[in-house]
């Protein structure tokens, strides 16, 4: 049983199914995401990832080789690649999240996976030989192991870690949206990341001349869901025109030009997790290790959890063994992701007074990388996943 139907859940089904194992996925909400507005880097690694599950995803969106990083004032940082190339000359490339949750979805329903919807995990409890999930609607279900991609507020996490930290506020909001009719003065594909003097914004052209844009305006105090809902598109703009104002570069006319601005939505990570697993149920993706969005990797270990995972059930003797082993190839890595995010997003936080030094910073790191040739972030890039090649036993 698969308990969330995101990218996390669809991904491990995939990876189930290639590993000869069946998946029912329970999801929570009555209908499919088709309509989430947001959009997502996949970075080589998350490519490299799906590419051991045979999926494809070059129809969707559009290559994002490099990143360009700026000041407010107008000065370029520096330059760096999105992540290293792929045999194939296969590159980072960013996608509408609705258009991935669609892909993932029909790859596994034609791979004889079922889904359901409407199914709210309220409790979970291990039978001995298997597991009982009981859900909001009255409904329970049975099956040999439970796989909690429940998300960053994950009940089955719940369940294994009554204890675990909950979600951590990285001081951050999020909101975008798509411009069209402007040129954001950037070769089409290339993502900027702007570090303005009051927010940070990341923009992107389409080849068919639309400006994707991300904005995270600092804020000390994590408004509710019901606070963020109540900002209307027109409130956003008339808030984000005003932080940007003062920069240098597209990011007001981008603003201007969007017709409809995202709702807006918090940001957190999730602070390490001691126990993934319990019994029969395991935590993967975000319910286990949210990173924040500022390194775009939550989707990457979200579907490196799925192959790896699929990979030790298949090869370990045991469905402990499996959990175990699954645990000593992921923790360190994805912690060390959760950190790097954590420090990245600190540079996106900062006030008027301490940019001046960020961005001096930064534009001597970026300089120094380019005279060595080399990023210290490659470490997250470089990940390869060999489907082929058996898992060890480490139990």
């Amino acid at each position: 049983m698969v308990i969330g139907a995101g990218i996390a859940g669809s991904a491990s089904a995939i990876a189930l199914h290639k590993a000869g194992i069946r998946a029912v996925v329970y999801e929570a909400y009555e209908r499919t995401a088709d309509n989430a507005g947001v959009f997502l880097t996949l970075a080589v690694n998350a490519l490299d990832a799906m590419r051991a599950l045979d999926l494809d995803v070059s129809d969707l969106g559009f290559d994002t080789p490099r990143i360009t990083i700026s000041s407010g004032s107008g000065r370029k940082l520096g330059e760096l690649p999105y992540g290293t190339t792929l045999s194939g000359g296969m590159v980072s490339r960013t996608v509408k999240r609705a258009d991935l949750y669609r892909a993932l979805r029909a790859r596994a329903v034609s791979s004889g996976v079922r889904i359901e919807h409407g199914k709210q995990l309220v409790d979970a409890e291990t039978t001995g030989d298997g597991v009982l999930a009981r859900f909001a609607d009255g409904t329970v279900a049975t099956g040999d192991l439970l796989i909690g991609a429940d998300g960053l507020r994950s009940r089955t996490r719940e369940v294994i870690a009554p204890d675990a930290p909950g979600a951590r506020y990285t001081g951050l909001l999020n909101t975008g949206g798509y411009a069209r009719g402007i040129s954001s003065g950037s070769e089409p594909g290339v993502m900027n990341a702007l570090f303005g003097r009051r927010c940070f914004m990341a923009y992107t052209s389409h080849p068919n001349g639309e400006v994707w844009w991300v904005a995270n305006p600092a804020c000390a105090t994590e408004p509710t869901p019901a606070e963020l809902a109540a900002i209307a598109p027109e409130e956003w703009r008339t808030r984000l025109t005003g932080l940007f104002r003062q920069d240098r570069g597209p990011a007001v006319d981008i603003i201007a030009a969007t017709d409809k601005i995202f709702v807006g939505w918090n940001t957190y990570d999730l602070p390490t997790v001691s126990r993934w697993h319990r019994d029969r149920m395991i935590i993967i993706g975000d319910a286990a290790h949210a990173t924040a969005p500022s390194i775009g990797q939550g989707a990457a270990m979200a579907i490196e959890d799925a192959v790896v995972l699929a990979k030790c059930l298949r090869d370990a003797p045991s469905i402990s063994a499996a959990f175990t082993t699954y645990e000593s190839l992921r923790r360190e890595r994805v912690e060390r992701v959760v950190e790097q995010g954590k420090r990245t997003g600190g540079w996106k936080a900062l006030g008027p007074v301490a940019r001046l030094p960020r961005d001096l910073v930064m534009s001597l790191a970026m300089k120094r990388m380019a005279r060595a040739g080399n990023d210290p972030s490659q470490w997250i890039y470089e990940h390869h996943i060999d489907w082929d090649e058996p898992v060890r036993d480490s139990s």
